[in-house]
């Protein structure tokens, strides 16, 4: 097999409130609820996915609100920065946009990129970038026309407490290329247009402790079943201790811990979120996988509502 992951497929994250985090991922990003799950192996707890108008490899950030988590504290061992794209003209009306809602945004600059970094209401850490790679989003809500729409990830800020080993791993076993170093970063590029750009620090950093305002895991792209089942092959070749393959309904997974810290997922493209919903109305009900449904109504009368809508400031 060609051991190389396109990039990044989705980065999962705690945070607390589902209607807080629906405002900020929909109402302020403007990103698609693409769909309306359960953590399966917590089903008190929302999976929340949010990404394009069909939640293409490469677009999605997934959330699990728990309402009474504790407030984490990044660092080594996880995602820092969670990296999003938009079009080449579009920087602007996002540094704009920020301003209107209050979202208190730094512009900074990195490997010749100027980039608009700020947190959510949870303390997790975002960047946009402006690059002409990757295809425009189709979706549109709120005050975010679909030509200014965020196309998905550009990339990400590893934060690693063995960053020479991370950095190894990321060109031996996933194989992406190193493609500069500045700024206490290396930058390692994948083959795909979206997530494919990765920065690593490249002095050792003070672990960090999982939490709401934290990543829980980087998830990297296998194109289907048969070459997801090489990949496991492959981690565990060259010494890592791969997860079994686990169905997570819309992708399968496998999971496992670089020397850094930072826990990798390698998830298939397919067969993705239209599975059991319409594309027309991914993310409208709450999607239960079969072993669950006769748990639903109990199920949902554990989880807190929320809404998809449009901000005040957006009307």
């Amino acid at each position: 097999m060609t051991t190389q992951t396109t990039g990044i497929h989705h980065i999962t994250a705690f945070v607390r409130n589902p209607q807080v985090t629906a405002d900020f991922y929909a109402g302020v990003l403007g990103l698609r609820l693409i769909k309306k799950t359960i953590n399966f192996d917590a089903p008190e707890v929302y999976h929340l996915y949010f990404g394009n108008e069909i939640g293409s490899p490469g677009t999605i950030i997934t959330f699990f609100p728990w309402e009474n988590s504790r407030k984490g504290k990044v660092g080594g061992g996880q995602v820092g920065y969670t990296t999003y794209v938009v079009p080449t003209d579009a920087f602007d009306f996002w540094k704009e946009r920020l301003a209107k809602l209050n979202v208190d945004a730094v512009q900074t600059s990195r490997f010749g990129e100027q980039y608009l970094q700020f947190v959510d209401p949870d303390g997790l850490k975002l960047e946009i970038v402006a690059r002409e790679q990757g295809a425009l989003s189709k979706w549109a809500f709120g005050g975010v026309p679909a030509d200014k729409a965020i196309k998905g990830f550009g990339g990400a800020i590893l934060y690693s407490t063995a960053p020479a080993q991370t950095a190894e791993l990321l060109v031996k076993v996933m194989g992406l290329s190193k493609v500069g170093e500045e700024g206490g970063y290396a930058r390692f590029q994948a083959t795909g247009d979206l997530g494919n750009l990765i920065d690593v620090n490249v002095e050792s950093m003070e672990l960090g402790h999982g939490g709401a305002g934290t990543v829980h895991h980087i998830a990297w792209r296998a194109k289907d079943d048969a070459e997801h089942a090489l990949w496991r092959s492959h981690v565990e070749s060259n010494g890592f201790q791969p997860t079994p393959i686990v169905d997570r309904q819309y992708f399968n997974a496998i999971y496992f811990r670089e020397a850094g810290g930072i826990l990798f997922e390698i998830a298939t493209d397919p067969p993705g979120f239209a599975r059991d919903e319409e594309p027309a109305h991914l993310g409208e009900k709450l999607m239960l996988p079969a072993w669950y449904e006769e748990h639903r109504t109990q199920i949902e009368q554990l989880l807190t509502p929320f809404d998809i809508r449009v901000l005040e400031e957006d009307k």
